[in-house]
């Protein structure tokens, strides 16, 4: 609508606040007098990355949306950039732009409506910042693409997981999809939350016409999907891409008898990473032992040598055996563990999608790594101590974390089962006076070992099964305890796993490298009716072995594929001793990108597995690039690609993922930055001579710019043109004259590869 009123293509649509609020309250005033209950504010991207003003422009966006006399949402999109480790964006530093947002726009608002958000983590540091900077309920809408996926891979139950943690009030999505589209992602959503849901979707898919963008569904037809939605069972109604007063008019007068419902209570138990949600008490979960320092020499060396690596490469190992959830403890005497268990939780993160426990008896490290941890995380543990029950239980309840319980008090240790029972009571009744339920509770009875009492597992078991059964709350058992003092530990611990699976153990904290464990697990859920057709003790069996293997010798390829830069480069420089530096690249690096590149597209990957093996890659490449320019023989590839985020759309994590790959492909990449004018990209095409251009746009106002773009390049050179952005479709794509269109970065990486052996 500002677009029609004349806003020109690359200016920023909230400066008009300040230099032109006629038209911001002309936009207001239509959608208002339709009976529109909320007015959002004109301040999406409004933040200190992309304008010096940004105080002045929010508060202004504020007080004009409050002339409507309805609701006020102050509306928050994204930064434009990925959080670390993705892109080079701080998670306190997204805290605070967010932070000063809320803090600029939270007088005269009603709601804080954090909208087209595509990474659980960028969401996260924007609700933490509305939490700790304002009394507003907060409101969330994603932007979804067709397979169900946030951007860097959180589907819908993941999303969930994560907002209800963190304590937002209502949860949805906007843009990205037209209505019917919408209609599947909206009854996932009822399946997995408890809280109001929120549906805006685009007036379906953009088109270019006479050089206009419009879209392709009806005010009628829109109405007509958008009730359907209504009937599912939803809070809260609107559009976003496209809609107009129209289109809203003709979905209140098709909604407005429909009531307002919210989806029943969920009790699921869910523990989750930023891409992997793992579900307690459905059926048993394996929690991998081995990042935590007790009784064990080789990790007590690496905390105190600072050595990063060797922690990731344990949590590769168990996670390619089978473990569903990771404990991770950096705790020694002699090392600062608030800042070592971060760095660990951070680089675990960078290469592995598995949940993670995060153990501490330290509440400023706890606190520390559950802040940065991207996910709904475990923490373990909090006890029966009045003391420690008020230090952990705040923790708990900020950042949505499960806890595990421990059924010991300012007594020890009891010496029944009963006695634990009641701590356990407790330690679940204080939890509810700090608003936690049972679900994100997991009790931990207290592994005894049989060689001092014979009778410790039989009491353990027995507290197991009560607090499974009777008082409904999940439970978990550090496995290994029991065998302490007795030969052929092994035996001991994957006998006593069985029993307590049989007994009613949610999950087991355990060696997922012992064979004897993870075969006992494996069997438990084959006799006990919990794995179709043994399929999953087959497919287990033969990732046991393969871990075992790779322990031992993480090769190049392995380094590449899991993301693991220091073991990538080591691994390369190793083999540059007797190989050649492209038969390292062709034979090693280049195979392990094409094979993440195509669990990418098959969707068994994500965004960031993609960019944490290209950082690999790059690493490797590194240090053969050294070798190179030590020989003399380092040579640019004369297979050269242009990037550019077209004139006018100041976004560029698409170019930027782009950018990544294709320069770990080999191809020598020139990158324009964003906000490129048309003349710059045509001109950088003569100078270099290049052959191929990539252009990108987030905006629908920024695709004319593009069509001018490639208009001009076919006109003045012979090079072939390539695009991709948020708002493009390969018909749009089509219409604009573009060569290709590529719908992700592993496309645009193909596309390379076939134009220039084509064009050689």
């Amino acid at each position: 609508m500002l677009q029609s009123a004349g806003l020109k293509a690359g200016e920023l649509p909230e400066l008009l606040n300040i230099t032109d609020e006629e038209k911001v309250l002309a936009v207001h005033r239509a959608y208002a007098a339709l009976g529109c209950d909320f007015i959002t504010t004109n301040t999406f991207g409004a933040n200190s990355l992309k304008m010096s003003n940004c105080d002045e422009v929010i508060r202004k966006g504020v007080e004009l949306a409050g002339r409507m006399g309805k609701k006020v949402a102050l509306d928050i999109g994204p930064t434009g950039k990925l959080l670390k480790p993705m892109g080079d964006l701080d998670f306190e530093e997204a805290v605070e732009i967010f932070s000063q947002v809320i803090r600029a726009g939270k007088d005269g608002s009603d709601i804080v409506l954090i909208e087209t958000m595509g990474d659980v983590y960028e969401i996260k540091a924007a609700v933490l910042a509305a939490k700790e900077n304002c009394d507003l309920p907060v409101f969330v809408t994603m932007i979804f693409d067709e397979n169900g996926r946030l951007l860097t891979g959180a589907d819908v139950k993941t999303a969930v997981t994560v907002l209800e943690g963190l304590g937002v009030d209502a949860i949805g999505f906007n843009c990205g999809l037209g209505p019917k589209q919408m209609i599947p992602l909206v009854e996932e959503m009822r399946r997995w939350t408890s809280l109001p849901i929120i549906v805006q979707p685009n007036a379906g898919l953009p088109e270019s016409v006479d050089g206009n963008t419009v879209y392709n569904v009806s005010p009628d037809e829109f109405a007509e999907c958008i009730e359907k939605i209504a009937r599912l069972g939803v809070s809260f109604l609107g559009g976003c891409c496209g809609t107009t007063p129209e289109h809203i008019e003709k979905m209140i007068s098709a909604c407005s008898d429909i009531p307002a419902d919210i989806p029943p209570k969920k009790s699921f138990s869910l523990v989750s990473s930023y891409s992997e949600t793992v579900e307690l008490g459905k059926k048993p979960v394996m929690i991998g032992e081995r990042i935590n320092p007790t009784g064990k020499k080789l990790l007590k060396e690496a905390l105190r040598r600072n050595d990063i690596d060797f922690i990731v490469r344990e949590g590769v190992a168990q996670r390619d055996a089978g473990a569903h959830i990771l404990d991770v403890n950096c705790g020694l005497p002699e090392i600062n563990e608030e800042k070592m268990l971060k760095r660990a939780v951070f680089s675990l993160q960078s290469v592995l999608p598995t949940p993670l426990q995060i153990d501490t008896s330290d509440t400023a490290a706890l606190e520390g790594a559950v802040r940065i941890y991207n996910g709904k995380p475990m923490i373990n543990s909090v006890n029966g101590k009045e003391e420690n029950m008020r230090a952990v239980f705040p923790i708990a309840k900020k950042y949505g974390a499960v806890t595990v319980c421990l059924c010991l008090d300012e007594n020890g240790i009891p010496e029944t089962a009963q006695g634990r029972i009641e701590i356990a009571e407790k330690i679940i009744n204080t939890a509810a006076r700090y608003g936690i339920e049972k679900k994100d509770l997991i009790v931990d009875a207290l592994t005894m070992t049989v060689s001092t009492d014979k009778n410790n597992a039989a009491k353990t078991l027995e507290a197991v099964k009560y607090i499974r059964e009777t008082l409904g709350v999940n439970t978990v058992l550090g496995v290994s305890n029991v065998s302490f003092g007795l030969p052929e530990r092994d035996a001991v611990n994957s006998a006593f796993f069985t029993l307590a699976l049989q007994n009613g153990l949610s999950a087991g904290i355990i060696n997922p490298l012992s064979k004897s464990m993870t075969n006992a697990y494996l069997a438990y859920n084959a006799l006990a009716g919990l794995d179709d057709n043994c399929a999953e003790y087959i497919a287990g069996v033969s990732a046991f072995e393969q871990a075992a293997v790779r322990e031992t010798d993480v090769s190049l390829r392995t380094a590449v594929i899991k993301g693991m830069k220091d073991g990538a480069a080591a691994c390369a420089r190793k083999l540059l001793e007797t190989s050649e530096p492209l038969d390292v690249i062709n034979g090693h690096i280049v195979p392990a990108l094409d094979f993440v590149g195509a669990e990418f597209e098959a969707n068994r990957l994500f965004l960031p597995q993609l960019l944490m093996s290209a950082d690999a890659a790059k690493a490797a490449f590194d240090v053969i690039r050294e070798k190179l320019i030590l020989s003399g023989s380092d040579e640019k590839s004369e297979n050269k690609i242009i990037l550019a985020t077209v004139h006018g759309d100041i976004h560029d994590i698409g170019k930027n993922i782009v950018k990544a790959l294709l320069s770990n492909y080999g191809f020598d990449v020139i990158d324009l930055g964003k906000d490129v004018p048309e003349e710059s990209v045509v001109n950088a095409v003569k100078e270099t001579g290049a052959k191929l251009v990539g252009l990108s746009a987030l905006m629908t106002t920024t695709v004319p710019a593009m069509e001018r773009t490639i208009k001009l390049l076919h006109e003045q050179t012979d090079a072939a043109v390539f695009v991709g952005g948020a708002v493009l479709t390969k018909t749009y794509a089509d219409m604009i004259g573009a060569d290709k269109y590529t719908k992700d970065a592993m496309e645009s990486v193909r596309f390379a590869k076939e134009f220039f052996s084509q064009n050689k």
